[in-house]
């Protein structure tokens, strides 16, 4: 029975880490190797108005995450204005306000949107129906008569505004249509005649992303509604979806750009295009810590630098189980090996290496120095916690003095740690001699360096930091090779001689 707990608890261990890392590459596109580049798309919209002279309000409206993209950060520039940022369900503004202002006005909003092909957005909110769409004559009796036209060529609203599409501004257009337009614009006034054959419908506003362009405005799109199904059409000739190189700006209803209290306004849009790392390219929509992107981003940055550290510990701790369960290398300690390795990572591998040789080299000589004196342990360790820090202070100024900038990092080792491994290596030279004090030393220092190599890698401290599932699967894969108790590697040199014959 505690077999098959065993394996169930093995089991889960691995789906639950499985399943939790492949959901964040493909829910949030987190990349499974560092280095990784993505396109990102710098926009700068300028708003140019002139001023009356007294208090005047600029209302812009906003992009927001939708299909494709995926908005990283917004900035504004605005010499004397208060500024706030409005947000009503997929209706994101920008106000500037100022109590007097005079003569031309310009005010700069910028993004940051990352080209993200599974971003999905929010849902696009459907509009309402008005409750009658009026009509002068003699437009209304033309209205009718185009859209009985389209209604007969089409058999859903998506046909629908195809053919109306046609009619007004293809090559079909037919009297009525050229009347209709003596008096509208033709986006206006297909969603007044779509409205009027009870089709949700309105305009938006998107932005063609070209790289390097200035100066570009925004073109006007129709998006049609049919039940809870949405479609965007060109009004020009009726193709329907959204290129690939649109950006939705405005996808509500009311103007792009309202201003109070001047004249002569516009909005203009300027383009760069460049590749961003993906750290820093996610960063922002990885701050979104919610449930199901449970992400260390959501920390502020001094403790994602720790945690970028302390998620790299169960890497050291593999190691150090594959070496002792399955290769048979003996160390002085448990899992000191994983904590000198840590030590390594901020002092580099060489200087580390060094630095802990001449700690424990002096260490052992003034250990073996308080061992006549006959003392209890936890005296005769506190002498040699005093003794470490005494000789670490010494390394630092010395190595400063010389100019060795490198030797300062020393302090990085862990204190206790190496009193307790100089404490543990005294002993065992007592008991065993200093064979078996070379044995296990260098047992540990081969697991720590090891250890090292496998933290430091580019590709462990990307997996690590970014999919926490893999801390279920290095759990797992702990218990199992715990569950080993066959013979280790460096056992299998007693059966050489029966090899030999």
């Amino acid at each position: 029975m505690s077999r098959l707990w065993f394996c169930l608890i093995v089991g889960f261990l691995l789906v639950a880490g499985i399943a939790l890392s492949v959901h964040r590459h493909v829910a949030h596109e987190i990349p499974w190797t560092p280095g990784e580049q993505r396109e990102v798309w710098e926009i700068e919209a300028q708003v140019n108005l002139f001023a009356a002279g007294g208090p005047v309000r600029v209302e812009l409206a906003l992009p927001a995450d939708q299909p494709g993209f995926r908005l990283l950060t917004e900035h504004t520039a605005s010499s004397g204005y208060g500024l706030a940022f409005l947000e009503e369900a997929a209706r994101r503004i920008a106000r500037w306000s100022i109590r007097q202002a005079s003569g031309n006005q310009q005010l700069y909003y910028s993004a940051q949107v990352l080209v993200a092909p599974n971003e999905r957005g929010l849902p696009a909110a459907r509009p309402s129906l008005p409750p009658e769409v009026l009509w002068e004559s003699p437009y209304g009796t033309a209205a009718d008569a185009v859209i009985a036209r389209a209604h007969q060529r089409s058999s859903d609203a998506f046909t629908f505004t195809h053919e109306l599409i046609r009619d007004i501004s293809g090559d079909t257009q037919g009297e009525n249509a050229r009347l209709l337009l003596t008096q509208f614009q033709p986006v206006p006034l297909l969603v007044r005649l779509l409205n009027h054959a009870g089709i949700a419908a309105r305009e938006v506003n998107g932005l063609m992303l070209e790289d390097g362009r200035r100066r570009q405005t925004l073109t006007a799109w129709l998006e049609v509604f049919d039940g809870e199904d949405s479609r965007l059409f060109n009004p020009h000739d009726g193709r329907e979806g959204k290129p690939e190189n649109m950006l939705l700006w405005k996808r509500h209803s009311g103007p792009v750009l309202q201003v109070e209290g001047g004249s002569d306004s516009r909005v203009s849009f300027s383009m760069l295009r460049h590749s961003q790392p993906v750290s820093a390219a996610f960063t922002h929509h990885l701050a979104d810590g919610t449930l199901l992107n449970f992400s260390i981003h959501s920390l502020p940055l001094e403790e994602q630098a720790l945690f970028r550290t302390i998620l790299l510990i169960p890497i050291g701790a593999l190691i150090v189980v594959l070496l002792r369960i399955l290769v048979g290398i003996r160390t002085s300690g448990t899992f000191m090996p994983v904590l000198i390795a840590l030590a390594f990572i901020q002092t580099s591998l060489l200087t580390g290496l060094i630095g802990f040789l001449l700690v424990v080299s002096v260490g052992l000589v003034i250990r073996s120095y308080l061992s006549h004196l006959n003392l209890l342990l936890v005296a005769r360790v506190s002498a040699v916690i005093i003794t470490v820090i005494g000789i670490i202070s010494v390394f630092s100024v010395l190595s400063y003095r010389f100019g060795l900038n490198a030797g300062l990092t020393i302090t990085f080792f862990p204190m206790i740690i190496l009193s307790w491994t100089i404490e543990r290596m005294s002993i065992l030279w007592e008991e065993e001699g200093w064979k078996e004090v070379l044995i296990q030393g260098g047992g540990s220092l081969l697991t720590a360096v090891l250890a090292y190599l496998a933290m430091t890698n580019p590709w462990v401290r990307h997996i690590t930091f970014n999919f926490l599932g893999v801390q279920f699967i290095l759990m797992a894969l702990i218990l199992m090779i715990g569950n080993y108790t066959g013979y280790r590697l460096l056992e299998l040199r007693r059966f050489r001689p029966i090899m030999e014959r």
